[in-house]
């Protein structure tokens, strides 16, 4: 039903809701908080009492730019640290080939297989950290291939060069992607290494250049050898046809009548 206003209209009564009902739109009104505190200046009474009682400390006997400086204690390295670095050092000694590879995460038996097939060429694989490995390069003579150490790492070390194997190995891992290497004291890029293992081997090498060596010589000999032989040939040419006409400086016998 609806019920009659003030004003002879009829207005609807409102409907009952059911029990747990809620609006979707709810109106809360909340009042403004009143602001209590303001900046006030401080009093000059107050102000001349805090500088009068300010806290002064006392000026030391000698001044701080006389002193000695402090010296600076090293800190003591770890026994372990001091160990991995011998060991990097060792691997640089004693190894014709270093190589530089960037680590990607691989599983177990894959990091199993790469160094079985590593180890069939006398290549060794070792992981290394950077901040083990970079105050070693920093000291020596390999410190060019510092930039290469930006990530994490393995040195392929052999005291042979056997880049032609590795790069066959490396090339069936895409995990591991070859930065730089160091073959006999000789720091190469990738490219580099790539060239380098197409250059044929040492012994081979040898006997070319012995080869080269050897060829102009020979020819020098056979060059010089060659006026005193055909002189040689050419007076023994010559004493053969004097025999055969007769002795020089004799008349020709005559033959007698019958």
């Amino acid at each position: 039903g609806a019920g009659v206003g003030r004003a002879g209209c009829r207005v609807p009564r409102p409907t009952r809701l059911p029990p747990g009902w809620l609006p979707a739109l709810q109106l809360a009104r909340r009042g403004s908080k009143a602001v209590t505190r303001h900046w006030k200046a401080m009093h000059f009474q107050r102000q001349k009492l805090l500088a009068v009682t300010e806290y002064l400390p006392p000026r030391p006997a000698v001044p701080p730019r006389c002193l000695p400086a402090p010296r600076d204690r090293p800190e003591e390295e770890d026994g372990y640290v001091r160990l991995l670095r011998r060991q990097v050092e060792e691997a640089f000694r004693s190894s014709r080939m270093v190589a530089v590879c960037q680590y990607n995460s691989m599983p177990d038996e894959d990091v199993v297989t790469m160094r079985h097939y590593l180890r069939k060429h006398n290549i060794e694989v070792k992981f290394v950290l950077n901040e083990v490995v970079r105050p070693v390069l920093a000291q020596s003579k390999y410190r060019n291939l510092l930039p290469l150490f930006v990530c994490r790492n393995i040195l392929l070390v052999s005291p042979e060069t056997r880049a032609r194997e590795m790069l066959r190995v490396l090339k069936g891992i895409p995990q591991v992607n070859l930065l730089g290497a160091c073959i006999d004291d000789t720091i190469l890029s990738r490219q580099g290494v790539e060239n380098f293992s197409r250059l044929p081997s040492l012994e081979a090498s040898q006997g070319q250049t012995v080869g080269a060596l050897a060829l102009l010589p020979s020819q020098t000999s056979s060059l010089l050898q060659r006026g005193p032989s055909l002189l040689t040939a050419l007076l023994d040419e010559h004493i053969r046809r004097l025999r055969d006409t007769g002795t020089p400086g004799e008349p020709p016998q005559e033959q007698g009548t019958g």
